[in-house]
């Protein structure tokens, strides 16, 4: 069991801010490339590679389920232990206003055993999936796969047993707010879901610019009073379907069957948590 009393998660928050500022300065201030030398290793290659799940895209063939459901739940059950962090440091140390800072990240695997209960309740399967439905249906985003950080953050060994399932919110975030300052190497272990494509209706949309500033990663901009959309940057958060006020974003998956597949088989190569 690792050592992580309850006053971990205070000290994680009253951190979040130096965290933002070194991820925001990367490329930009001397503090930022010396603390670059560190914080991009840990988020690129093997040590991170994750995959968002977009709340508001549903797989009609099994019942209208949201894709997130469909791909998480199969996760948890077939995970050898389930651990929720008791309060998600990003909101914790954002003050989120949106969203219930006790929505944590969902670990699994031999390594989420670890974890000491000062910040974290070892789950049953069904209270895992209880969690995984409380979390989509608040409006949070989850992301599956390798976030190695997690294995200091928690005092787990890295051995690669620890899946981490992140529930994010696009306001405190540190993924979603700061991806687009790190190097390209950092941005390409964020894969975009296979198959999946955002598509806007030229007939409803007026350009209004709600999707566009919200994009983390800036795949959507202005131009000459026009909405362009670079589906090369687009990570798949599906955000923009969320806020579009005019309700012309959708989604489809080309082959949901293979898109799940290629997330699970990325997933078996980096992390057993079976």
């Amino acid at each position: 069991m690792s050592i992580r009393p309850a006053w971990w998660m205070t000290l994680q928050a009253l951190m979040m801010p130096l965290v933002n500022k070194m991820l925001r300065e990367t490329r930009t201030t001397i503090f930022g490339k010396m603390a670059g030398w560190f914080t991009v290793p840990m988020l690129s290659g093997k040590n991170f590679n994750i995959t968002y799940l977009p709340i508001h895209y549903r797989i009609t063939d099994i019942g209208e389920t949201l894709l997130p459901q469909a791909v998480l739940r199969e996760l948890v059950r077939q995970s050898a232990h389930r651990a929720i962090i008791r309060r998600c440091t990003c909101r914790d140390g954002g003050k989120c206003g949106n969203h219930e800072v006790e929505l944590g990240c969902l670990l699994l695997g031999e390594g989420a055993a670890e974890i000491d209960t000062g910040v974290s309740r070892h789950v049953s399967v069904d209270e895992a999936l209880d969690h995984v439905d409380r979390c989509v249906e608040s409006g949070l985003t989850p992301f599956a796969g390798r976030f190695k950080a997690d294995d200091y953050i928690w005092g787990v060994k890295d051995r690669g047993k620890l899946l981490t399932i992140c529930f994010c919110c696009a306001c405190c975030c540190v993924i979603r707010k700061h991806l687009r300052y790190l190097p390209e190497v950092s941005q390409a272990s964020v894969i975009r879901l296979k198959g999946l494509e955002i598509i806007t209706d030229p007939e409803c949309c007026n350009s209004c610019g709600v999707c566009t500033d919200a994009c983390f990663i800036e795949a959507r901009k202005i131009i000459d009073d026009k909405l362009v959309y670079d589906p090369s940057q687009c990570k798949g958060c599906g955000h923009c379907l969320s806020i579009c006020p005019e309700k012309a974003v959708s989604a489809n998956v080309a082959d949901i069957g293979d898109a799940v597949a290629e997330v699970w088989g990325r997933i078996d190569r980096l992390i057993d948590f079976r």
